[in-house]
């Protein structure tokens, strides 16, 4: 894989220049949404069920005035230009560009129902920039540390890794309650021509126009990636090469080393016009090594470039496949409804059955837009998704749908509903959000499998029930809402004070926690609790 990565390297630092310009944006559902307007206008035929996007000319006018907002042109001196309106380096000629920015997310709360104080104490930077104008650089990193609420204690101590992000690597050094972690992205991307991108490093991709994606989401961790993607008129075709981990997994070697795996993905977007798209995925998780250590056999599936190569899968091998549709329609301009369906071990005689565990499948559907009741600026989201028991699954553990054992799909697992709403407004320097969730799920009782878990071994022949809420009857009500003051947009540095509210029920009792916090903040990346 390394020197894969380092051919690679060298391949892009040698290509040559054009004059077409694509930026690697990296996603973020925050910033995603503030694009909503220009991307869902019936005038726009843009792709935009994957993601992280390229900023060309196309989305350029929305992100230079993202990027730009609330920018004081009268701040003359270095130091204010620095804290309120650009990069702390930033340099910009004919042959290339460089940025480069300091990031501190700090922030102090207080658990009213735990009685707990919480705090986060982030350190990051991020680097970026451009060589020529096919070539985009771009890298952050974090050390973290914090306090947490129990809920989301309880979730680390289970699989030992903070949401989304990297190892809980607590030690006896540090205050009993804290964890400690650390992760970084690292993307180069390569536009050789303006239909084709080329991007590698340690990332996410998002798939779907949701809040959530039942195909292939960005909760887990970041992962070593190849993605292909090219632009051919109205279709647009992604195929992408991922090597994961799962730290839970059986070890076959003496030095404790995580089990290791590969994903294939396989994506086309259609758009049949500008308000109607068409999408069709489909994935393979495969072993590197079998639990005695011996390495999975190679097959032409896996670098096979042609759609639905790999949804055969090699002959006697355990791997993992699935499929799935996405959709698409504006209704009206700036507002879509779309959906997903997942189908995962699928059996065309009995997909509507209800009660078979080998016809396992998922379903999104929602409505998203901006500009609500015409006041600019005001966005929203409206989304409901459900996952049959089972879903994800594999009869080797280590070929589930995950990722250092979170899944790849919806936080959530499998064998729940799931209501979500998310209001967004931006008003000058002030940003307001409002999220409220509703779910209802099956927990395992001890010893059992009910189908939740994605990292439980799945056997055909025991889970032979697959009604969505079976085993211990629970209940998650969510709510939460921030405030936050803009002083520099081009990396969201901002004042935030928010509230939270979680509420986990059923009949063994209540897991409440009630959430207070205010912070000095910045970045737009995705930091997961609302599970």
């Amino acid at each position: 894989m390394r020197k894969l990565l380092l051919l690679s390297i060298i391949i892009l630092f040698s290509a040559s220049i054009s004059k077409a310009q694509s930026v690697y944006l990296p996603y973020s559902y925050q910033l995603d949404q503030k694009f909503n307007s220009s991307i869902y206008s019936i005038n726009s035929s843009v792709h935009t069920a994957l993601k992280p996007y390229l900023i060309d000319s196309t989305l350029r006018p929305t992100y230079n005035a993202i990027m730009n907002r609330g920018i004081d042109t009268t701040h003359k001196k270095w130091i204010l230009r620095k804290i309120f309106n650009e990069h702390l380096f930033d340099v910009k000629t004919k042959e290339y560009t460089f940025y480069a920015d300091y990031l501190p997310d700090l922030q102090v709360g207080r658990d009213l129902t735990g009685k707990l104080t919480t705090n986060l104490n982030t350190r990051g930077f991020q680097v970026g920039g451009t060589v020529g104008s096919k070539f985009f650089f771009y890298s952050s990193g974090y050390e973290n540390s914090a306090k947490f609420p129990q809920y989301l204690n309880d979730y680390i101590g289970k699989i030992g890794f903070v949401p989304g992000q990297a190892y809980d690597r607590s030690y006896n050094g540090i205050t009993a309650g804290t964890k400690d972690w650390s992760y970084v992205t690292a993307i180069l991307s390569y536009t050789p021509i303006k239909q084709l991108n080329i991007t590698l490093g340690e990332d996410k991709t998002f798939i779907g126009d949701g809040y959530r994606s039942l195909l292939l989401s960005d909760f887990a961790a970041n992962y070593p990636l190849l993605r292909l993607t090219a632009n051919v008129g109205r279709v647009q075709y992604m195929l992408q090469w991922a090597y994961m981990e799962d730290i839970n997994a059986p070890k076959f070697d003496s030095f404790g080393s995580n089990r290791r795996k590969w994903g294939v993905f396989h994506y086309l977007d259609w758009n049949v016009t500008n308000r109607l798209s068409l999408g069709f995925f489909n994935a393979l998780i495969a072993q590197e090594a079998d639990a005695n250590g011996k390495f999975h056999g190679f097959d032409a599936n896996y670098i096979n470039p042609l759609f639905l190569a790999s949804s055969l899968g090699p002959g006697g091998q355990p791997d993992n496949v699935m499929s799935g549709f996405t959709g698409k329609y504006k209704i009206f301009d700036k507002t879509a409804i779309y959906g997903q369906l997942l189908l995962d071990r699928f059996k065309a005689s009995d997909f509507f059955s209800g009660n078979k565990s080998d016809n396992t499948n998922g379903v999104q559907l929602g409505i998203r837009g901006a500009d609500l009741f015409k006041v600019g600026g005001l966005n929203y989201l409206l989304e409901y998704n459900t996952v049959k028991p089972y879903t994800y699954a594999s009869s080797n553990q280590l070929t589930s749908y995950t990722d250092y054992s979170e899944p790849l799909g919806d936080p959530l697992g499998a064998n729940f509903r799931e209501f979500i709403g998310i209001m967004n407004y931006t008003y000058r320097r002030f940003d307001f959000m409002g999220q409220i969730n509703y779910a209802k799920y099956g927990l395992d009782p001890a010893g059992l499998n009910y189908g939740k878990d994605v990292n439980q071994i799945f056997n055909p022949t025991t889970n032979t029930s697959a009604s969505v809420g079976q085993g211990i009857a629970t209940k998650l009500y969510y709510a939460e809402g921030t405030v936050s003051y803009l002083i520099n947009p081009k990396y969201n540095l901002r004042f935030e004070a928010g509230a939270m509210f979680r509420d986990e029920k059923n009949d063994l009792g209540s897991k409440k926690t009630t959430l207070l916090t205010f912070g000095l903040r910045s970045t737009f990346r995705s930091l997961y609790h609302d599970f």
